[in-house]
């Protein structure tokens, strides 16, 4: 702008009238151009300066344009023509402030007439909102448009899923759980119901149980669950603790009004919002974890406060107790908690040793046993009866072959069922369905199935070779150990050698087995090589199997055969005692599925046989002398006593 308007004249004083004319006319335009002709006319009669303008004198008309420019009706002196090159570079100067100024606060009045306009939007936008929920919420033809989609998918479903159809209705209809659904209906009947673990393989009615339980305590005198008791289920898998504690869905949590975004009346209020969790979900009635084992360790802990406490309580720091904005539930639950008072049952399939311990005590246990395979038969047969299929002879034998779980029972079922309509549909065949041996075996194969437990050939006896009893998880399996033995190059100095993958437990089971040897048949085990090998790498992790040991290295070092239809299982002491030893149940279990007729435990373990096996035989024994008659059936005279 100075670059535009600044004209430097002589200091001689000889400027030219007609350059300083155009420069007068310059800013004049200028000054109309900023404030208007108009204005500027009314701006001039105001300071007495209209006249000064108007004269012919360049002189008037530079004292006119200061009084204008610098606002000041005061001037009175008329500037000399030396002085006018100085007075017009102030002009100047004065004039390029003025602009400067008025560009800025331009700039400004822009902006705040965008954000008034800003403002103006928001507040009608607001208005249409209210009125809006005034004249019935906030519908529009789009909105309804997509509920009734909603609508139309809602009322659209397929047929009932095949669990819906065959999953127990009442606690009568659970095969093979007679005991376990007694003991807990008895922990939930009572005035003082009890928290409780289930432990058992999966497949066989846990869940189911502990629902149907509920409905049924419901309806006893002495219970303290009301009609409308809820049953709150969740996986603990899918629970994991949150070390920011933005997220609990099973305790609850706060949140805060900035980042996690609470509604916005509270937002608005800086007011957190707590969220009820499951447990309060589960309030008068029961909380039900399935595969609480796998309940992270820091939830265990939480959910254990929660149960002693009968509540949850809330904390945050965006609470202010004296806030009058605080609604009256978020006051409750910041300064009372949550309720919380339920029942706890938690299912899994680990041991009991894998449960926490705090948990563990304050908890009662329930067992559920695995299947047998007359049971997994029998539920097949209810579940056809269901479904209104009838099966071929040996069908429910051959699914009872492959599976111990019932629902893993029922899939099978219900794929030979689909597979039978497919093959009726393609022969347009309109009779009813009967499922035979061959679509089961084609189920069988397209899922991989393999049998439970192979059958032993348990015919005849054999020396060197006897069957033990092992558990993995809740179902028992038949080991097989052979032994052989040689005469020692050198007396005294015979070697033993084991298999790496049996474990260090077996490897010992060895060496105690070689003082009982020796204490009953006076027989030095260090004269011989022997090669102890247990068949398919089976791994040994306790001491059970001693007594089998003992009688495998009895038969090789002797020579006699072993009674191939007799499984044992027990610990050996140094005196020859058997021993107690886990897992009776499975290990009876897993023999039977194997075809063995007899299975000789310890004495002391006799209590620990819940139940009986149509075809299997169970001998209590103190010692090992007891033991041997059994498998050495054709050689007793040479037993020693």
């Amino acid at each position: 702008m100075k670059k535009t308007l600044t004209t430097r004249f002589p200091q001689n004083d000889m400027v030219g009238k007609d350059q300083l004319k155009r420069e007068i006319n310059a800013i004049y335009a200028l000054l109309s151009g900023m404030i208007g002709a108009d204005k500027l006319v009314l701006k001039a009669g105001k300071l007495e300066a209209l006249t000064l303008l108007r004269s012919r004198k360049l002189e008037d008309r530079i004292l006119g344009l200061q009084r204008i420019i610098f606002e000041n009706p005061a001037l009175e002196k008329t500037p000399e023509p030396q002085e006018i090159p100085e007075i017009l570079q102030s002009l100047y100067e004065e004039l390029a402030d003025q602009m400067a100024r008025r560009t800025v606060e331009e700039s400004i009045e822009r902006k705040i007439a965008e954000k008034m306009q800003e403002r103006h939007e928001e507040y009608i936008q607001e208005i249409k909102r209210q009125l809006l929920k005034e004249q019935g919420g906030p519908e529009n033809p789009q909105t309804l448009k997509k509920y009734a989609q909603l609508e139309k998918m809602r009322h659209q479903k397929l047929n009932k899923t095949v669990f819906e159809i065959l999953r127990p209705k009442t606690l009568e209809e659970i095969v093979g759980q007679e005991k376990a659904v007694r003991a807990l209906m008895a922990k939930l009947a009572s005035p003082y119901p009890q928290h409780m673990i289930i432990y058992g393989p999966p497949g066989v009615g846990k869940t189911t149980a502990a629902r149907l339980a509920l409905e049924a305590a419901k309806g006893l005198p002495e219970s303290v669950f009301d009609p409308e008791a809820p049953f709150v289920e969740v996986d603990g898998t899918t629970l994991r603790w949150d070390p920011r504690e933005t997220t609990n869905p099973l305790l609850g949590s706060v949140h805060d009004p900035i980042y996690q975004g609470a509604k916005r009346d509270l937002v608005d209020g800086g007011v957190p919002e707590p969220k009820p969790g499951l447990v309060t979900e589960a309030h008068g009635g029961i909380l039900f974890i399935d595969e609480i084992g796998e309940l992270d360790v820091h939830l265990q802990s939480k959910l254990l406060k929660v149960l002693e406490d009968k509540k949850v309580e809330f904390d945050s720091a965006y609470y202010d107790p004296s806030d009058n904005q605080v609604p009256q539930y978020i006051r409750q639950l910041f300064e009372e908690g949550a309720p919380a008072d339920f029942i706890l049952i938690g299912a899994t399939t680990c041991s009991p040793e894998d449960i926490n311990p705090a948990l563990r005590s304050r908890s009662t246990s329930v067992f559920f046993e695995p299947l047998t395979p007359d049971q997994v038969r029998c539920i097949v047969e209810k579940a056809a009866e269901k479904l209104d299929v009838c099966l071929e002879e040996g069908v429910a034998s051959t699914i009872s072959e492959y599976t111990t779980e019932g629902r893993q029972a029922v899939n099978l079922l219900a794929d030979s069922f689909g597979l039978g309509l497919y093959k009726a549909s393609q022969k347009k065949a309109q009779s009813s369905i009967v499922i035979d041996r061959q679509m089961v075996m084609e189920s069988l194969r397209s899922g991989r199935y393999s049998p439970n437990t192979l059958k032993k050939n348990i015919k005849g006896a054999m020396p060197g070779k006897v069957f033990g009893l092992g558990v993995s998880g809740y179902l028992g399996s038949v080991l097989e150990i052979e032994a052989v033995a040689f005469p020692a190059r050198e007396q005294g100095k015979g070697t033993i050698r084991f298999n790496e993958t049996a474990g260090s437990m077996a490897r010992d089971s060895v060496f105690n087995a070689a003082a009982v040897i020796r204490r009953l048949s006076g027989e030095e085990i260090s004269n011989f090589d022997l090669h102890v090998n247990v068949i398919g790498g089976g791994r040994i992790d306790g001491p059970s199997a001693g007594l089998a040991t003992v009688i495998v290295l009895l038969s090789a070092i002797k020579g006699w055969p072993v009674a191939q239809n007799v499984a044992v299982t027990g610990e050996v002491s140094l005196q020859g005692a058997v021993r107690p030893v886990g897992g009776i149940s499975e290990k009876l279990y897993g023999a039977r599925l194997a075809g063995i007729s007899t299975v000789l435990i310890p004495e002391e373990n006799k209590d620990d046989v819940t139940f009986a096996m149509d075809g299997l035989k169970v001998v209590p024994v103190a010692s090992v002398s007891e033991a041997l008659p059994f498998v050495f059936e054709d050689i007793k005279e040479k037993i020693p006593h």
